[in-house]
């Protein structure tokens, strides 16, 4: 039997619950134990879907390497909201299919 999916509503919801501080706060307190495992799942799956390689590497020595300070911050600062992006879709990913696992 196929798995159902939750609605976009339901996304929606459990999302918007999140915005309360003590349900938070329990949630990052769950996921503080696990950190170690996640992150190493995370650096993995960066690295085998080649967010790391020879390009990525390119990136970060072009922002590096510029000479106007203005633009350097510029492509700095855009690198690491690229990583960041990446790596909060990838953790979101793993958190997923985690709860899947913890639910199965």
């Amino acid at each position: 039997m196929p798995e159902q999916q939750p609605s976009d509503a339901e996304i929606e919801a459990a999302v918007e619950a999140l915005t309360d501080p003590e349900r938070f706060r329990r949630a990052e307190e769950r996921v503080t134990r696990a950190a170690p495992q996640l992150q190493r799942i995370l650096n993995e799956t960066l690295r085998s879907g080649g967010y790391f390689d020879e390009a990525h590497e390119s990136q970060v020595l072009r922002a590096a390497t510029m000479p106007d300070q203005d633009e350097r911050l510029r492509a700095v600062r855009t690198l690491l909201a690229e990583e960041t992006r990446m790596g909060m879709l990838v953790g979101v990913a793993v958190g997923w299919e985690l709860a899947r696992e913890l639910d199965g």
